[in-house]
């Protein structure tokens, strides 16, 4: 089926102004919201969300007490946002050092980690009985079945993060990997940081935190020449209203 181009270009051009993304991103986050609660949040005039309402018709409906919510298609407006604002800062990379770039914060990697973690577990848990379950209810009696699970963990995670930069850990919380210098990454700096993380995880964190650098959470980070950025800094909304 054909696509109609010109509904695509009137969808781009709505979504085209600042004001019309964060009066979706607004609801996105608060679920709903008044056309008070929109004013003050964005502290704009009654005109001028008025007219900014109109031209997002499509995005939004409206619940019984008068209040706006996204409608399906502004749902999937959401998710087009925020893969456009990802790749934004993803075209930075080359042109800013990473200390201007938003660093992932601890919490972020850690749940990234877990994900990855238990995808890794379950991916173990599926081998073949010789290997995952060399006594049964004993997962890691033996030490060559912690030793496989370690290696097949760092396999997963080098894999990924050397071809996109993204475990599915990192890719589900928004997260991803660079080097400091803005080159291209490769797999032997993804080897090397997920070295320490898989196998001298207490050591990496330690050494890492007495750096006192926001860019190195872990020591391997810093050999390695990498850091983590977050490709879904927090919301405005997630603080005060913005000033005048």
């Amino acid at each position: 089926m054909a696509v109609d181009q010109e509904n695509v270009s009137k969808i781009l051009s709505a979504l085209s102004h600042p004001l019309r993304r964060e009066i979706l991103e607004y609801l996105s986050e608060k679920e709903e919201g008044s056309f008070t609660d929109l004013m003050n949040a964005l502290n704009i005039d009654t005109g001028k969300l008025s007219f900014h309402i109109r031209n997002l018709a499509v995005f939004l409906e409206q619940t019984p007490t008068g209040k706006y919510r996204l409608s399906k298609t502004g749902e999937n407006a959401i998710v087009l946002i925020k893969d456009l604002e990802a790749w934004a800062i993803e075209t930075e990379l080359a042109k800013k050092k990473t200390s201007t770039l938003p660093l992932a914060s601890f919490k972020k990697r850690a749940y990234a980690f877990l994900i990855d973690f238990a995808i890794a577990f379950a991916l173990f848990l599926a081998l073949p009985y010789s290997f995952s379950s060399l006594i049964p209810g004993r997962l890691f009696f033996l030490d060559i079945n912690l030793i496989l699970f370690l290696l097949l963990f760092w396999a997963y995670l080098t894999l990924l993060e050397g071809f996109a930069g993204q475990s599915l850990g990192k890719r589900i919380i928004g997260l991803k990997v660079v080097r400091t210098d803005g080159k291209r990454l490769f797999y032997d700096h993804v080897a090397v940081r997920n070295f320490g993380k898989v196998f001298l995880l207490p050591f990496d964190l330690i050494i890492g935190f007495r750096l006192k650098d926001r860019r190195f959470m872990r020591y391997f980070d810093k050999f390695s020449g990498t850091t983590v950025i977050d490709l879904r800094p927090p919301s405005s909304f997630s603080n005060s209203a913005k000033p005048p």
